[in-house]
């Protein structure tokens, strides 16, 4: 529906001066909705032509108030354009009050978002905040952007104005027109849910427009690499060197369970000989700060030592982009036949799975190499495989064998 927008002059004749002059009055009507204010200047009832609203004749008077009152009307439909652009809804009252610098700031949902993603970049620059959580924010911005554009015909919306129904809208904006799954909406709208967080924190708004909305991860079959395809990437041969370290990094993850940015972050002095006198990797986790200590296996201590010295500034291995790597594992994944939906988290599960839970190490070993708080979380990484399966049953058998409550009994 189109919006109705009109500005009027009149006089306030109800209240003269001494010298006969009345004040004039300016009156904003929007969409059925009204505001009026003095225009701080003053005419008698004489000069004043009603039907154009406007001073008559040529005098000077009434030549220099035409000129303040054609000011008024320009500033006012500036702050209308302002605001119909920028807010999700447009009064008389708000542009009145815009007018006469009455307005309050109204903080808007990108404009936020825009700032928190430059500091956000600023510490993924200076290697306290993960890449690919940037990548992300970055992502449900662009969406947002095209939502609320869409949507509400507008460029941003007031964070004032954002509404439960607001946050049902872009969830269903999400499933229906970026066909996203149930559990990339529940990732894309954490970001959102921060900003709002945000907003609340600085007393932006006070309603909570998360109010009414829930959603939930569904449980996931998390791809993994079996030891056949781990073998599969390691006899690959390569003509570029890029790609065979791109390959080795991968395969580096594999044997560690490292995140990609925890890889890219480690240095020499994470290296260090434990009571044991093996050689171990001792790290914090840049995403939760815990502690993750991993004894080093032969495969990873080898690429450690085949790329020695081939990193700067005391890094440990010569990391690329992040971009660059999963481009390039997908391209590698390829070649090997491997027809899975591989990732390069999918190296930590590969480890947790089948390198680790697979081998018989318990899931509470496995928890603290992860760095993760809980078992509960690491329960999600690691998987029991029916080989893992078939074992443990094969050793209960035998120890069932052995109890002499269940010997020689024919059923």
């Amino acid at each position: 529906m189109r919006s109705t927008f009109k500005v009027l002059f009149y006089l306030k004749k109800n209240a003269p001066k001494k010298n006969g002059s009345v004040p004039v009055m300016c009156r904003i009507t929007i969409d059925g909705t009204i505001a009026q204010f003095s225009c701080k200047c003053d005419i008698h009832p004489d000069l004043w032509d009603v039907k154009s609203n406007r001073a008559s004749g040529k005098s000077a008077m009434a030549l220099e108030t035409n000129r303040f009152l054609d000011k008024i009307r320009v500033g006012i439909n500036a702050k209308y354009k302002e605001i119909a652009d920028r807010d999700n809804y447009v009064t008389a009252e708000k542009v009145k009050n815009a007018f006469l610098g009455l307005e309050m700031r109204h903080e808007t949902l990108l404009k936020v978002f825009a700032q928190h993603n430059e500091d956000f970049f600023k510490q993924v620059d200076a290697g306290l905040r993960c890449p690919s959580t940037y990548h992300k924010y970055c992502t449900v911005y662009k969406h947002l952007e095209e939502f609320i554009k869409n949507r509400y015909r507008v460029s941003d919306i007031a964070l004032k104005e954002l509404t439960p129904a607001f946050i049902t809208d872009f969830d269903i904006f999400l499933r229906t027109e970026k066909q996203c799954c149930n559990n990339t909406v529940w990732i894309y709208m954490m970001p959102l849910r921060r900003m709002i967080t945000i907003a609340q924190n600085h007393g932006w708004i006070v309603r909570d427009p998360f109010v009414d909305y829930s959603i939930s991860a569904e449980s996931t079959d998390r791809d993994y690499l079996t030891k056949d395809e781990i073998r599969r990437l390691l006899d690959l041969k390569f003509r570029r060197k890029s790609m065979e370290l791109v390959r080795d990094l991968y395969v580096f993850c594999c044997f560690t369970g490292l995140s990609f940015t925890d890889m890219k972050n480690l240095t020499k002095d994470n290296l260090q000989t434990s009571f044991d006198g093996k050689l171990w990797i001792m790290t914090k986790r840049q995403k939760t700060g815990v502690e993750s200590n991993i004894m080093l296996l032969d495969i990873p201590k080898q690429i450690i030592e085949k790329y020695d010295g081939m990193a700067n500034d005391n890094l440990l291995l010569p990391v690329p982009t992040y971009m660059t790597a999963c481009k390039n594992i997908k391209k590698i994944i390829g070649l090997c036949g491997i027809e899975k939906e591989i990732t390069w988290h999918t190296s930590r599960h590969t480890m947790a799975t089948e390198i680790c839970l697979t081998n018989g190490v318990p899931i509470e070993t496995l928890s603290k190499m992860l760095g993760h708080t809980n078992i509960r979380t690491t329960q999600i990484y690691a998987k029991i495989t029916h080989e893992k399966e078939s074992r443990d049953m094969a050793a209960l058998s035998d120890k069932l064998s052995k109890i002499e409550q269940f010997n020689g009994i024919t059923i």
